[in-house]
């Protein structure tokens, strides 16, 4: 959506039609689809482009000398000692250096072509190991072309890539019997001493002045053939190799690019999340599609306040003013109680204004229209941080709190879209509209899929349910992926019907809305039967708790042979030893959190907030573990979005379960 003139606008949520899907069948378990395409289901967005390596080359014929890619320049890096006396390295980042879509396509050409001048053949997987940036997505384009299938791995190893290769990989390199060529992405010089015999060393460069000579025996993929094998996240178990042919992801592109409304060349999108993951994935090739460009980011040096950037300096979002971005509700929810903390702070007059202004504005948007006014006086500060020029935000990857997207509708002053999808849907299955500010729901199915709900006896949801039919969601459609890689034994969760269509089987529970719109309710695999019978969603705990101040994040826990949950808890560092000092506890941070005091007072706060939003009683954690470490991707409690791994979390707290239910 465009930013709101001076006088309160009427947003299109007054105009749309009240049914964005309905069942095809006539029965509440569906299949459910969105009306706009309610008679076939879109395949591809543009006639003919039915492959990857067209569809880029489409958008270089029409976008050929605009911006693309774009990189900040690295002009200093820095030590900087912290009061602990741990040292972090701080960076100057100059602009954003940019590669037009023409440069662009002559690189993946020439990276193609030094690929297979390696001896690369087509259908030979070809693993990319990568942090997001530029090169990460000049290498599957090419790979694209070439029809070299991608294997993609997680990223979130804190060595750089020359260090990594020269000290973790080099040690399991005599494994791998099968790699010949290993090209690293920095143009850093590497010693070539110690590696297996049979195993060459490249830089990218290298590989593409290999391939600057005209070549002309490219073999193109086919829509059915092997695009990527991207694995899951783990966050459930062992991580599992999907693998996605041209077709899937063309179809499940065509289906999120239609619920974003104007994307074209005016739009800069700032990539930041893993491109391992099919969110960011999707979201960069879909924005290159159009004309849109692409400005390279991290966690780390997203905004002003972030950890590498050196204070006094500008974060990615400060330079690059992105228009889109995409993000996972931990992001979101930090920005929340960041901002939130601060506006704590303010006097008492301001806070006042604050709230009032964020009030009023609450209530226009639940009648359809803006409050421009407050956006100027109010807002203004708190949209710059990212940037300024947001239109519209889409989370995926976990439920979003109804909090934290008021917030971001509120003082963002833009949509946030939410979106369903699963790295065996492509990443689609529902996206909110944008003119749709209800929270809580994920939207109507994709104009590239159907949703159907499956009855869950066991787990208390049928399409019978009142107010609403409820079950286990199935996605079918040209979206759904071809099965697991060497995984046969894991594929029970996919079938086709009896039209030849495919479909997933997802292990969510969802509740279909009278409009059509679907709300994630529990997962199979989060739901706890406890000792007395009754149902403990995990996950539903957790999106819920995760309200309260004092917590950054949490984890639920319960055993079936017990009758209540316990907790394991990463506390916000700054609230929480604020609440020590006043409890006349002065000590380091690790101990404030192994404090009993602490426990009581953290689980004082979880109790109101659980009041707050009516959790029952049996749902509510009754005792807590205190986490001084944060969960990142590099201790192997969470994965790279940040959803919790529960199998880890568990292992790394079986003495405090233990404790916590009484056996120690």
């Amino acid at each position: 959506m465009s930013s709101s003139p001076v006088f309160i606008q009427l947003l299109p949520i007054l105009i749309r039609p009240n049914k964005k899907a309905k069942s095809t069948t006539g029965k509440a378990e569906g299949p459910y689809r969105c009306v706009e395409n309610f008679d076939n289901l879109a395949r591809e967005d543009f006639e003919g482009k039915d492959s990857l390596d067209k569809l880029f080359e489409h958008a270089v014929q029409r976008f050929g000398k605009a911006d693309c890619l774009g990189t900040r320049e690295v002009l200093n890096e820095e030590n900087e000692t912290q009061p602990s006396g741990k040292i972090f390295k701080k960076l100057i980042l100059g602009e954003y250096r940019w590669l037009s879509y023409d440069e662009v396509d002559q690189i993946i050409s020439h990276l193609g072509s030094g690929l297979a001048a390696l001896g690369q053949q087509p259908k030979s997987t070809i693993a990319i190991f990568c942090e997001t940036r530029a090169e990460w997505m000049i290498t599957a384009q090419a790979c694209f072309r070439r029809n070299f299938p991608c294997r993609i791995q997680h990223w979130h190893i804190k060595f750089h890539y020359t260090e990594l290769l020269e000290t973790k990989l080099k040690s399991i390199l005599p494994e791998m019997h099968n790699l010949k060529h290993i090209i690293y992405v920095d143009n850093k010089s590497i010693t070539r001493t110690g590696y297996p015999e049979g195993i060459q060393i490249h830089s990218m460069q290298a590989v593409q002045e290999l391939g600057a000579k005209p070549d002309n025996s490219v073999q193109r993929p086919q829509p059915t053939d092997l695009a990527v094998v991207m694995y899951t996240s783990g966050s459930t178990g062992q991580p599992k190799g999907v693998m996605i042919i041209h077709s899937n992801l063309i179809a499940g592109m065509t289906g999120q690019c239609e619920r974003i409304p104007g994307l074209g060349p005016k739009d800069t999108y700032i990539g930041y999340l893993p491109l391992a993951h099919v969110l960011e994935m999707t979201a960069e090739i879909s924005c290159m599609t159009y004309g849109c460009r692409i400005g390279y980011s991290s966690p780390q040096t997203l905004s002003d306040q972030s950890t590498k950037i050196k204070k006094g300096s500008k974060g990615d979002c400060s330079v690059l003013r992105p228009t889109l971005m995409a993000a996972v509700p931990e992001i979101m929810d930090r920005i929340y109680k960041n901002v939130m903390n601060k506006v704590q702070e303010m006097s008492y007059v301001q806070r006042t204004l604050f709230k009032l202004g964020y009030n009023y504005k609450l209530e226009q948007i639940k009648m359809g229209y803006d409050a421009p006014l407050c956006n100027l006086l109010l807002f203004k500060k708190v949209k710059a941080q990212l940037g300024g020029n947001i239109r519209m935000m889409l989370s995926g990857g976990a439920p979003l709190s109804s909090a934290t997207q008021r917030f971001m509708n509120i003082c963002f002053c833009c949509p946030v879209g939410q979106g369903y999808g699963l790295t065996e849907t492509c990443g689609a299955g529902t996206i909110t509209e944008v003119a749709d500010y209800s929270t809580g729901r994920v939207g109507a199915p994709l104009i590239c899929c159907e949703v159907k709900l499956r009855d869950w006896v066991e787990g208390g949801y049928t399409s019978q349910d009142q107010p609403h039919p409820r079950g286990e969601i199935m996605i079918g459609g040209p979206n759904v992926t071809m099965g697991y890689y060497k995984s046969e034994h894991l594929n029970n969760d996919f079938w086709v019907d009896e039209q030849g269509q495919r479909w997933f089987c997802t292990g969510d529970v969802g509740e279909i809305h009278p409009d059509g719109c679907l709300q994630i309710v529990d997962r199979k695999k989060d739901l706890v039967k406890l000792q007395a019978g009754e149902y403990v969603s995990l996950g539903k705990v957790e999106s819920a708790l995760k309200n309260c101040p004092l917590i950054e994040n949490i984890c639920a826990y319960a055993n079936s042979d017990q009758n209540y949950v316990i907790s394991f808890v990463v506390p916000n560092q700054k609230q929480l030893t604020i609440l020590a000092n006043k409890n006349g506890i002065s000590v380091a941070w690790e101990e404030i959190c192994n404090h009993p005091a602490m426990e009581k007072e953290v689980l004082k706060a979880i109790k109101e907030v659980a009041a707050s939003i009516k959790l029952q009683r049996f749902e509510i954690p009754v005792k807590v573990r205190l986490s001084p470490e944060p969960w990142t991707p590099e201790t192997g409690l969470v994965t790279d979005a940040f959803k919790l791994k529960r199998k880890e979390l568990k292992n790394h707290f079986q003495t405090d379960i233990e404790r916590m239910y009484g056996g120690k």
